[in-house]
């Protein structure tokens, strides 16, 4: 059964390689990311029943708009995936300005905040619907020069397990580790090391059906995409 499906960061690398695999397996795939050229790309790639929408997540008025119009048109997401997120630069924490570590507060915490309070009144209003936010390696272990990064991510362990505490039965919340990938931001921070991993698009190939199948019997629990 087609499934709908909102992803955030849907337009590069672990969100672009998802919304592709799940258009292709025959899902309505509704996707967001911060460029406008990469939203009009994909619009071009995939063009309807699918949708890619320029937003912000950290913008909580632009999340709520863009909420309300896929909710007008399509109802409540079955699935949705809180994927958008930024890297640090890689440095001591103390290295880092304030113009550096905010904006990484603001997406990866601020922004899945955001995104379920659009979002999610309308699945708990149907009594069912899978939120998956997108934790880390980094989010349940440490290591040096990643210091915001590694503190956004626990504190999407901890939202998205206190959530699943709030939500009716027959609903689920997981944070979600995707394993190692070869993407832009592991690049970013381990350049020499990252063409070791899975790209993207294999990793979708595995991701894909394993979000398919996660339910109410996982609400709660950290998972890891089985690599």
């Amino acid at each position: 059964m087609a499934r709908l499906i909102v992803i955030t960061g849907a337009t590069r690398g672990l969100g672009k390689a998802l919304a592709a695999r799940f258009a292709e397996m025959g899902h309505m795939v509704i996707g967001c990311g911060r460029s406008r050229q990469h939203v009009e790309a994909l619009t071009r790639q995939w063009g309807k029943p699918h949708e890619f929408t320029c937003v912000d997540v950290a913008d909580d008025a632009a999340v709520r708009h863009w909420a309300e119009q896929v909710l007008t048109s399509h109802g409540p997401p079955d699935l949705l995936i809180n994927n958008a997120a930024l890297m640090n630069r890689v440095d001591k924490l103390w290295n880092l300005s304030a113009a550096e570590f905010d904006p990484v507060i603001d997406v990866n915490i601020k922004g899945v905040a955001n995104v379920i309070r659009h979002f999610v009144p309308a699945m708990v209003r149907k009594g069912q619907g899978v939120i998956v936010n997108l934790s880390s390696g980094w989010g349940r272990s440490t290591a040096p020069e990643v210091a915001a990064y590694c503190a956004t991510k626990f504190a999407v362990e901890g939202l998205t397990k206190a959530l699943a505490q709030e939500l009716p039965a027959g609903m689920a919340a997981i944070p979600l580790n995707p394993g190692i990938i070869d993407t832009d931001m592991l690049r970013k921070c381990w350049a020499e090391g990252a063409s070791r991993y899975p790209k993207p698009e294999a990793w979708a190939a595995k991701a894909a059906p394993f979000l398919l199948q996660l339910g109410p019997k996982d609400n709660g629990q950290s998972l890891s995409v089985p690599l």
